[in-house]
């Protein structure tokens, strides 16, 4: 073999190694490309299986502690009737951990503007029996009423339904209940005064 064959036979094998080695840092770059990529896809997995858990136990809390109103009435000049139960889905419920709040826009009386008036569940009563709630409370399945007691007195707040003792909303009248249980959900309804008669509906 003269020197030409043998210069023409190194060169052949320098660029078959050449293309060898090319070949092998690109599969590295494509190992590298992929590892990255896989890392990204687990992290974002991760992030959407915790968003998932923490909208699932917010929607559990919710659901399973909130009260459903049935009706809303004219109970006297100075208060309401609420009927309610607990929501379906909900345990028992501590009726001390159970408020209501009524907000209302009164433009007569001593006191007219923004109004405010709140207070708990604790003297809730059984329909079926008109009794007092048992000491376990607010009991799925049962439906209770409550007197809404809207006149905060001489001074106070006062969203009550008539306005002939003073400060009340009367007839068109409109006002805002929330009912929020503690650590549960929150129920909200608009009360329109459409008759001042006891046992008028104004949900």
């Amino acid at each position: 073999m003269n020197n030409n064959e043998r210069n023409n036979n190194r060169f052949t094998t320098d660029g078959e190694a050449a293309i060898g080695i090319g070949a092998m840092i690109v599969f590295i770059a494509l190992i590298l490309v992929a590892a990255v990529a896989s890392a990204v896809i687990i992290q974002t997995g991760e992030k959407l299986q915790q968003n998932a858990q923490q909208t699932g136990s917010d929607t559990q809390r919710e659901i399973s502690g909130k009260i459903t109103i049935i009706n809303i009435v004219v109970a006297s000049v100075t208060d309401y009737r609420l009927y309610f139960e607990s929501s379906p889905g909900s345990g028992i419920l501590d009726e001390t951990e159970i408020n209501w709040q009524i907000t209302c826009t009164n433009p007569s009386g001593t006191t007219p503007g923004y109004q405010y008036i709140t207070g708990d569940f604790t003297d809730s009563r059984i329909v079926a029996t008109g009794g007092a709630i048992t000491a376990a409370g607010i009991e799925p399945g049962v439906s209770y009423y409550i007197a809404i007691d809207a006149d905060g007195g001489a001074g106070g707040d006062q969203c009550h339904p008539d306005d002939a003792v003073g400060n009340g909303l009367d007839v068109n009248g409109e006002a805002t209940m929330w009912i929020h249980v503690n650590g549960g959900g929150s129920t909200y309804e608009r009360l329109y005064i459409a008759d001042l008669k006891p046992g008028a509906a104004v949900v």
